[in-house]
């Protein structure tokens, strides 16, 4: 099997401060860094350091090379990348604090300007049985998500940034619908309801996160491990990169949950998003000794 990403690739803008300025307010940056991100490039990165083979098809400026290499190095295929000029590649303003909290702004540039025969065509390429990664941070994801139902793929969709109407649109291809704790509250506010999908995947950070298959009605909940964050940025991402990955090697809910559990805890006690996703090894390692 292989995995599929229909995914962003932004550039992060990491800001430090001491603490989240309120609305009007101008605070000090303690320090700046810039690194690779986006939710689709964090979930490509993360579930090919699982192990999975990943394909990620996307969009991003002429230039920024150096995002191309970093995707390679981490063993994701990028000959789906196309590479557009007059269009800059998406980036994030991320403000994280002391405690770790962050607050983000993103762009999305490239990302919004796919070329729907050439992902169609890329598409074509999936198997039975492959997973298709979605986030709500490119265009097409409708038609990538109907044409690999299409063709017996699992979509394993992040509704991120939450948008009632996109999702709408989506959820009729979704297999598995993936949300944090506020996505999922502002999903039941939306809806007043439990959606129509087969399994939903809710992270709720320190609290943990839980599966729950919707035709059996069946919850299977998976505790978070106790670490210091040092920055939660794209925590969700390196949980439903590995969770997919799992899933895509047929390995049992209850064990790509706490693989996905213990790859999430050793990331966010790095800086960064992409660069900070963990490898098979070391989160074997991590669960060795508990």
């Amino acid at each position: 099997m292989a995995i599929w990403n229909l995914g962003s690739i932004n550039i992060d803008h990491v800001y430090r401060l001491a603490r989240l300025p309120e609305p009007g307010e101008t605070v000090q940056a303690l320090g700046l860094e810039l690194g690779l991100g986006g939710k689709g490039a964090n979930q490509s990165i993360a579930a090919a350091r699982a192990g999975a083979p990943v394909r990620h098809l996307g969009a991003m400026g002429a230039g920024d090379g150096w995002v191309i290499d970093r995707l390679t190095a981490a063993g994701v295929d990028c000959c789906g990348v196309d590479r557009l000029s007059g269009v800059p590649t998406g980036h994030a303003i991320i403000m994280v604090d002391r405690a770790a909290e962050n607050t983000i702004v993103v762009h999305s540039g490239a990302n919004r300007h796919l070329d729907p025969a050439r992902i169609a065509a890329a598409l074509t390429g999936m198997s039975a049985g492959d997973t298709l990664l979605l986030q709500n941070e490119t265009a097409l994801q409708v038609e990538a998500a109907a044409q690999a139902r299409a063709q017996g793929v699992r979509v394993v969709y992040s509704a991120a940034p939450f948008d009632p109407e996109a999702l709408r649109r989506v959820l009729p291809h979704v297999s598995v619908l993936a949300l944090n704790e506020h996505e999922a509250a502002a999903l039941e506010a939306a809806t007043g309801g439990v959606p129509s999908v087969p399994a939903m995947l809710v992270t709720r950070g320190a609290a943990g996160a839980e599966y729950r298959d919707l035709a059996t009605d069946r919850v299977i909940r998976e505790p978070a491990f106790a670490v210091q964050p040092v920055d939660t940025t794209g925590a969700g991402d390196c949980f439903a990169g590995w969770f997919a990955a799992g899933l895509d090697r047929g390995e049992p809910v209850e064990t790509a949950l706490r693989h996905a559990a213990a790859a999430a805890a050793i990331q966010v006690t790095r800086a960064g998003a992409g660069d900070a996703m963990p490898d098979r090894a070391e989160v074997m390692a991590f669960l060795s000794g508990r």
